[in-house]
């Protein structure tokens, strides 16, 4: 009798001669890896069974005491072009106590190729040409671990805080208000702006002083008009109410008489200061330039000549009228952060933790910063033509501020703005 299971291409043979010669298949007696059961086999030792299309069973040798070797023969599919690999020896044993035989088989077994497809070598080309596979992913960085430990910092609200400060930014902006200003031009407010500097200078005034006075300033001139007599009192008062806003020592009013030569009384400067406060109805906690300034340099990782030339920029900016009004504070001192490290090479000029905090992409920066460095461009080339330098240029033009005024802007920014 001839036993066999087709089982995970493994098949076992054994030889009986009590078993008839007319009969193919006798029920399964046992399932497991070795399978008892009646089978006859044909003159030739072929087993008489249908033959599938993955294999077909060659039997090389029959006898009775020695183990029955055969071959499994798998044909190759013609689609594919595979190779072969022979792996061999698979040990089953007999469940028959009268005999133990080891059967040996050698199988054949299909190793498939990867196909590739020619999109995918040609973007795996273009990705090497252009370093994309190479260049790591950005991180952001944490610009408020070195101050986790400062309660004064706050931590835990300051992402809170500047949301708000962007949010409400445009409700403090100045309206343009040349139209309605019969008797004052753009270029009066540059020349009160750049004297407002030299005054902010000489006291040594902090920053926010300076940004405050000039939020103001512009504010009260968008609600009311004023005489060209009179514009530099209103400098003057701005700069006093600021000063009592931000400084610990802010200077006296006297100190205002005697460095605008006693062009007004103490008894103006407080008038004007009351007429100020009313028509902007207190409302002086508002979110200057200083304030994203103080952010968007600590995100920019910035050394103390980068800090100076992101605040000589920025108040070049808030001289000019059209800078002001066009473009709201934030987008102002994010493009001045452009425009500096695009002035001293650094790379990359934008990278994504500065577009995380400051909330705008290179795109969006992009005219506010041309516009800065134009008018670095302008003013450097103003001052070579004069013997005398304007406030703004003799504050940066000093070594403590590491001359900041005298670097040239970035040409990639001045394409297209000379002509302007």
């Amino acid at each position: 009798m001839m036993n066999h299971q087709a089982m995970g291409d493994v098949i076992v043979v054994e030889e009986d001669k009590n078993v008839g010669k007319g009969r193919n298949r006798q029920v399964l007696g046992d399932i497991g890896n070795v399978v008892r059961g009646n089978y006859a086999k044909n003159e030739a030792g072929k087993i008489n069974r249908p033959r599938t299309r993955s294999q077909q069973v060659e039997i090389v040798k029959v006898d009775k005491d020695k183990p029955v070797v055969k071959r499994i023969v798998v044909p190759k599919q013609k689609k594919r072009a595979e190779k072969s690999k022979v792996i061999e020896i698979i040990e089953i044993s007999s469940d028959s106590d009268d005999e133990e035989h080891v059967v040996k088989e050698k199988k054949i077994v299909t190793k498939k190729k990867v196909a590739t497809s020619y999109t995918s070598v040609l973007t795996a080309r273009s990705k090497a040409a252009c370093g994309i596979e190479k260049k790591p992913k950005e991180v952001i960085v944490d610009i408020d671990s070195v101050d986790a430990e400062n309660d004064l910092a706050a931590v835990e609200y300051v992402e809170d805080i500047y949301s708000f400060y962007k949010s409400v930014e445009s409700e403090w902006r100045p309206s343009d208000y040349m139209r309605t200003q019969p008797e004052i031009n753009e270029k009066m407010r540059l020349i009160l702006v750049e004297w407002l500097i030299d005054v902010h200078v000489r006291f040594e005034l902090n920053p926010e002083t300076f940004y405050l006075a000039i939020n103001i300033l512009d504010r009260f001139l968008s609600l009311k008009q004023v005489p060209r007599k009179e514009l530099q009192l209103v400098g003057l008062s701005a700069l006093l109410m600021s000063s009592k806003y931000e400084e610990i020592w802010p200077p006296q009013v006297e100190d205002l008489v005697d460095i605008a030569d006693h062009a007004y009384t103490n008894k103006q400067i407080l008038v004007m200061e009351k007429t100020i406060l009313s028509t902007l109805e207190w409302y002086l906690t508002v979110p200057t330039h200083y304030v994203f300034l103080a952010r968007f340099i600590k995100a920019s990782i910035a050394d103390q000549k980068m800090e100076n030339m992101v605040h000589y920029l920025v108040e070049l900016g808030v001289m000019h009228y059209d800078t002001t009004i066009m473009f709201s504070p934030s987008m102002v001192a994010a493009s001045a952060i452009y425009a500096a490290r695009s002035a001293l090479r650094q790379v990359p000029v934008w990278t994504n933790t500065l577009k995380h905090h400051t909330g705008y992409s290179e795109t969006q920066l992009m005219d506010c910063a041309k516009l800065l460095a134009y008018q670095q461009w302008k003013q450097q080339q103003e001052g070579s033509e004069t013997t005398t330098k304007g406030a703004l240029r003799k504050k940066y033009s000093k070594n403590e501020r590491f001359a900041v005024a005298m670097i040239p802007p970035a040409k990639s920014l001045l394409t297209g703005t000379e002509s302007a």
